[in-house]
């Protein structure tokens, strides 16, 4: 898709559709009013005889209307002017660009970004049309035989802006839209595709496919026979179940000075999770595939970072693994000593991500880290918690954990902050090693953030619960590339990105 910024009227318009807002009740916007005007009142007479109420999301296509240049005038319903937030433009740029893939529109001048929305700016307009119109256009079709495709899909969409003087501002916004959509797409890419192409092996050579595009990445990967080496026992006991070897690819962008602390982002990548030997219940098991949510974001970071080269220096480590039963298999009752040296009573081998993520985080201490993050589909409780809308944040840091929600906030892409506090940990006391795997029922998203931070001492750290925001369920299932827009917003944050030269 091919995204311009504009500042112009829309009489003088020429293109394949023009899409304009109107209110409810059967209120035209300004750029509508112009419209209406040239065309003699055509689009008001319409409104009149009831067939378009400006509901939200309500679309009313018309062709050839008198004295406008365009052959298509989309009508676009936005509700009532005064409740239009963020969600609602969101989802009406949404159906919009789905509406004009279907009429065989090529091209599309778009007023929408004129509108008003409650607290955001030309910028953030601009730059979420651009994601949502990405987002409703991705597909995944590698693997069908019939793609299915439309046959004069929309190809380029002109974003307008009130005034000359935005025009810079609404180039960056596509600019850093269009690199946010792109680490969106690889993260859905890689977390739709199957278990059977999808292992530690696949996530290693994604790694390797964003160091051999990009000049400031490069790539290792640390194998089973060096994790061994290292004292790695807790993420090789997981996967030992396993036919497919688990490898933990690192991916380094060089954007600042050679001495500066990197900033260090650790993905759990637990490509297939069938529970080991304590194993789930069958139903939806087929989803378990997603819980490498947070290597896929990881991933998807890295290319944003890697797209907009940020002048910082990043570290993103996917902690590739499977979850398998099998007779070599850990099981419950076993005690694990993992790299820190600290013991782990094993209560259930379907808490095992947080036992993949102990040793990557105590490995990533040779790094030096400004700070670390770490992102996870970690618990059920996540999803009983905050359901499908926020992503759960933890953190024993508070000013990383208000940067971060602010980034949440800036970029649309929402997280709430759960408490650690001490009084959590006594939950995970186990009678025979230094703690257990597993808290029990209550709070169980932050007694798994507690067991993380146990391993996190020698530097400032926050904790992303993904579990419910990392994919959707049911009809419309599939990965939706969270948390890649409030990750990038976070390091373009600290990268200092500027919206104006």
């Amino acid at each position: 898709m091919e995204f311009s910024v504009k500042s112009g009227s829309p009489e003088k318009q020429r293109s394949a559709c023009i899409v304009v807002g109107v209110f409810e009740p059967r209120r035209l916007t300004a750029v509508a009013e112009q419209l209406d005007e040239i065309s003699e009142g055509y689009i008001s007479n319409l409104l009149r005889r009831g067939d378009l109420e400006g509901k939200a999301g309500q679309m009313l296509l018309l062709h050839h209307v008198p004295n406008v240049l365009s052959e298509r005038v989309l009508l676009v319903g936005c509700g009532k002017e005064r409740e239009l937030d963020e969600r609602q433009y969101k989802q009406i740029i949404a159906k919009t660009i789905k509406t004009l893939n279907e009429t065989g529109s090529m091209e599309a001048v778009c007023f929408l970004t004129e509108l008003h929305v409650k607290g955001r700016d030309t910028y953030w307009k601009v730059r979420q049309a651009v994601e949502a119109t990405q987002d409703s256009l991705y597909t995944f079709l590698q693997l069908k035989t019939k793609k299915g495709e439309p046959r004069r899909p929309l190809r380029k969409i002109v974003l307008n802006v009130p005034t000359r003087r935005e025009l810079t501002v609404g180039e960056r916004a596509i600019e850093h839209g269009l690199a946010i959509s792109k680490g969106a797409s690889l993260t859905k890419d890689v977390a739709n595709m199957p278990p059977n192409i999808c292992n530690p092996a696949y996530l290693w050579e994604q790694a390797q496919s964003l160091a051999a595009n990009y000049e400031s990445v490069t790539a290792e990967v640390v194998d089973e026979a060096k994790m061994a080496e290292l004292g790695m026992n807790s993420y090789l006991a997981v996967g030992r179940g396993s036919e497919n070897e688990s490898l933990m690819s690192i991916i380094h962008h060089q954007g600042g000075p050679a001495d500066q602390a990197p900033i260090v982002l650790v993905g759990k990548g637990l490509t297939f999770d069938s529970g080991g030997i304590s194993i789930k219940p069958g139903a939806g098991m087929d989803e378990m595939k997603y819980d490498m949510g947070g290597a896929a974001g990881v991933l998807g970071t890295m290319q944003t970072v890697a797209e907009l080269n940020l002048p910082v220096n990043i570290i993103g480590v996917l902690a590739g693994c499977e979850n398998m039963p099998d007779g070599k298999a850990y099981r419950p009752g076993d005690i694990l000593t993992t790299m820190s040296g600290q013991t782990v009573e094993v209560l259930n081998t379907d808490a095992e991500g947080r036992l993949v993520l102990c040793d990557a985080l105590t490995y990533v201490e040779r790094f030096e880290p400004e700070l670390v993050i770490d992102v996870a589909t970690l618990t059920g409780a996540c999803i009983v918690a905050l359901g499908s809308h926020a992503t759960g944040l933890m953190s024993t840091h508070n000013p990383l954990a208000h940067e971060l929600l602010n980034a949440s906030e800036q970029s649309s892409d929402r997280a709430w902050r759960l408490p650690i506090w001490d009084e959590y940990q006594d939950q995970l006391d186990s009678p025979f090693a230094d703690f257990t795997n597993l808290g029990g029922r209550e709070a169980g998203s932050i007694t798994a953030g507690c067991f993380l931070s146990r391993f996190t001492k020698k530097y400032n750290w926050a904790h992303m619960d993904i579990a419910g925001t990392a994919w959707r369920s049911g009809k419309n299932k599939g990965a939706t590339g969270r948390p890649v827009p409030m990750l990038s917003q976070f390091l373009m944050n600290r990268a200092g990105v500027k919206l104006e030269d």
